[in-house]
């Protein structure tokens, strides 16, 4: 028997703090936006081509950690995220979206690995007190995102399901 957990953040429409955290008994999930500046200093130093940070400049990033609080296993899979913006779906491109499209500019598989390894994985079996994260990106909108998630739990995902509704998102922009 499937049991619902759900938490709701609304909007209060004060300035968010980084990072943004929703918390239940099970799950834990932080948010932390990402600036251009602060995306394209990363790459920058990593010596990515300019054409790979122009395009990623141009992206909404946000930092996602996970923390499996519970004594069970909780499966995560970004298939079952749905982002959408002044209640509109947003699309998360799939990160093999991203693969072909450096692969399509010929860039170096240096970049493009390194790239990878910044992602949040599509799917991930969290053990008890496991924390894991990445980056999402999403299209770069102005105003708040919300974010719907489910996880399902146990060792054969026959567990409760989990799911975390927050609509305190957003793209950061660069400080003036």
């Amino acid at each position: 028997m499937h049991h619902l957990f759900t938490l709701l953040a609304a909007a209060t429409g004060a300035a968010a703090t980084q990072p943004l955290n929703v918390s239940t008994e099970h799950i834990e999930i932080q948010f932390s936006p990402r600036s251009p500046n602060q995306l394209m200093s990363f790459y920058e130093a990593r010596g990515f081509p300019s054409e790979m940070i122009d395009t990623l400049s141009k992206q909404c990033f946000i930092t996602v950690r996970i923390h499996n609080k519970s004594k069970e296993v909780i499966w995560h899979d970004l298939a079952n995220w749905q982002f959408s913006h002044n209640g509109k779906p947003l699309k998360r491109e799939h990160r093999n979206y991203w693969l072909d499209k450096w692969h399509a500019m010929n860039m170096p598989q240096a970049s493009i690995s390194t790239f990878r390894w910044t992602l949040i994985p599509e799917t991930l079996d969290y053990l008890p007190d496991e924390e894991e994260g990445g980056n999402i990106i999403l299209p770069r909108v102005k105003g708040p995102i919300s974010v719907k998630a489910s996880f399902t739990t146990g060792d054969n995902k026959q567990g409760a399901v989990l799911a975390i509704e927050y609509d305190e998102l957003y793209c950061a922009e660069n400080k003036e």
